[in-house]
């Protein structure tokens, strides 16, 4: 996997911003598995209140077949696990759906893309095949930034 710490929160914000603006998501942040754990989020969502705690659970490799059971909570708002692919070459994503929210239940999908992760919080009344196939392009376009900005050092 490639280091990308040294990339800018600007571009992380970038990032957000872009995949904010394909309508489809309502929330989104960038996480890694080690500190600083949340590199980037949309300000006005709820995903820049994810905890070290929540994002540890999420990325953890041991015990995945409890997320299943248990679901996860992200940013304080509970979430049923729908299909776990995050670690399976070639696809790496993870969709979850919220619960007992009085707005409705939204779809929440999960990207690794290198040694960083994309979360997003589909708009009300997106279906998760959807919103899991616009964050795997999206994952595309960043991993491609990545490549170009380690190209570049």
């Amino acid at each position: 996997m490639q280091c990308v710490g040294d990339i800018s929160e600007e571009v992380w914000q970038d990032c957000i911003t872009l995949f904010l603006q394909t309508r489809v998501c309502c929330d989104a942040a960038i996480i890694t598995n080690s500190p600083p754990w949340l590199l980037a989020s949309y300000p006005e969502g709820n995903l820049f209140q994810l905890t070290q705690e929540e994002i540890q659970i999420l990325l953890a490799r041991d015990g995945r077949e409890k997320l299943f059971l248990q679901g996860i909570t992200l940013a304080g708002t509970k979430c049923l696990l729908i299909r776990d692919h995050l670690y399976t070459e070639g696809n790496n994503t993870m969709d979850l759906r919220t619960k007992g929210q009085s707005r409705g239940s939204q779809a929440v999908t999960v990207v690794q893309i290198e040694s960083v992760y994309l979360v997003v919080m589909g708009q009300k009344g997106t279906e998760g095949g959807p919103l899991n196939l616009k964050a795997f392009e999206m994952a595309g376009y960043i991993r491609e930034a990545i490549h170009q900005h380690m190209a570049h050092i």
